[in-house]
């Protein structure tokens, strides 16, 4: 597996460095506890899927401010020499709390917990929010997408549509995550070692002759090719695909796609010519524009659809452009803080989540447990250093992420503090 380089230490918002200054000029060193948690979750959603953990704490790990950055913060006018030089000695030395990457969780429960030396809890949370926040709502989101499928295979296409190309391959990991049986992208397939699979564009039947010479051109360079058959007329392209498969032999077709269109109509029609062809192992793709709620429909009006291709509404969802997401300093000093700010309350001291099959239960850090509940959050970096000898295997994630969808909650309060 191939490693993705985790963000620099410049990328950080400014004010957490002028902070940063302040706290190691007022002598300010105690031990401060962050939480990043999602105070709400998207309308219609009921739970997320843990993810980005891996590349957090790759990030905490390789926090250095080298001499590249401290030349670049030299050309701006809020910081000393002093304070500079004491940046270029930084490194994160504390403790990271956090549900494993696949967990199911709720609002209000930490996606991680920062348990270090103020300064270096603070300058970390521009990162942390940005590698934790994203895969986690395209996780959940690809979820959501595979509970509606009910078994029909769903694959990614996305990077197309993603906004840059990390956020392409952190959607492709997150949305493997979640569920899904593939991925378009080479380069997610590369690094993360994610089945990859395509089938080809309108431009490539354009640009042949014409359809029916397209699709044996491709058929018997690439055996058991998808077909794409909307592009001119869809009911056309299904029989063309059938003389295709009737030629070349049993097993050189196996899909047609379907990119447009009346996705319940077409599909019915081109399953009724493919079985009427004998082609009954010929399976059938349908992509474009994708989610859930289209799935769902589909799937519980019969369609007869086998594979559904899934893009832009997973790498940017419309109903959740972002997670409601937020980084708080909830203890100090062993003093517990909270914000009171109208819509933005915190809960304050640090926290452990504890899991049964009865729901969760978020309590001070410091409660024992009740009969069968285990706790949620795991000591996953400890002085500074991972726990973790190696990086969980990603299938192991997606296998956790899959038993969490199956067992979550239907009613619970996240909201209980005992």
């Amino acid at each position: 597996m191939a490693i993705v380089p985790p963000p620099p230490a410049l990328f950080v918002d400014l004010y957490e460095l002028t902070m940063a200054q302040l706290y190691m000029e007022r002598e300010m060193s105690g031990e401060a506890v962050f939480e990043l948690t999602v105070r709400s979750l998207p309308a219609g959603w009921d739970y997320l899927i843990a993810a980005g953990l891996e590349r957090a704490l790759s990030y905490l790990e390789s926090l250095r401010f080298d001499d590249f950055a401290i030349r670049h913060l030299r050309t701006l006018p809020q910081f000393s020499d002093a304070f500079l030089n004491q940046l270029r000695g930084l490194r994160f030395s504390g403790d990271v709390w956090a549900p494993l990457e696949g967990s199911v969780i709720y609002p209000h429960e930490p996606l991680i917990q920062v348990v270090a030396p103020i300064t270096e809890a603070q300058i970390v949370e521009t990162a942390l929010l940005n590698q934790l926040a994203y895969p986690t709502l395209v996780a959940s989101k690809a979820a959501r997408v595979i509970d509606a499928a009910a078994g029909r295979t769903v694959v990614e296409f996305g990077s197309r549509r993603a906004h840059g190309a990390e956020a392409a391959l952190a959607a492709s990991r997150a949305a493997w995550i979640g569920g899904f049986d593939a991925t378009s992208s080479v380069e997610a397939g590369r690094c993360y070692d994610i089945p990859v699979t395509g089938t080809m564009a309108h431009s490539y039947i354009l640009a042949m002759d014409d359809e029916a010479s397209a699709f044996d051109v491709f058929t018997e360079r690439y055996p058991g090719a998808t077909l794409l058959v909307d592009t001119f007329d869809t009911a056309l392209g299904v029989e063309r695909a059938i003389t295709v498969a009737q030629r070349h032999g049993r097993d050189s077709v196996r899909a047609i796609r379907i990119d447009s269109g009346d996705f319940l109509a077409e599909s019915k029609s081109a399953r009724a010519a493919l079985d009427a062809a004998e082609l009954a192992d010929v399976q059938i793709v349908i992509s474009g524009g994708l989610d859930e709620h289209q799935i769902a429909q589909l799937v519980e009006r019969g369609a007869p659809i086998d594979v559904f291709a899934c893009g832009t509404k997973i790498v940017a969802p419309p109903d959740a452009v972002a997670l409601d997401s937020a980084y708080k300093l909830v203890e100090y000093n062993g003093r517990p803080l909270r914000k009171l700010s109208p819509g933005k309350i915190s809960i304050g001291g640090r926290k452990q989540v504890w899991r049964s099959a009865h729901g969760d239960r978020i309590t001070p850090i410091a409660a024992l447990p009740r009969e069968d509940e285990r706790p949620l959050l795991a000591l996953v970096m400890q002085g500074g250093h991972r726990t973790a000898a190696q990086p969980e295997p990603l299938d192991a994630i997606r296998a956790r992420a899959a038993s969490g969808r199956q067992a979550r909650h239907v009613e619970f309060d996240p909201t209980l503090i005992d």
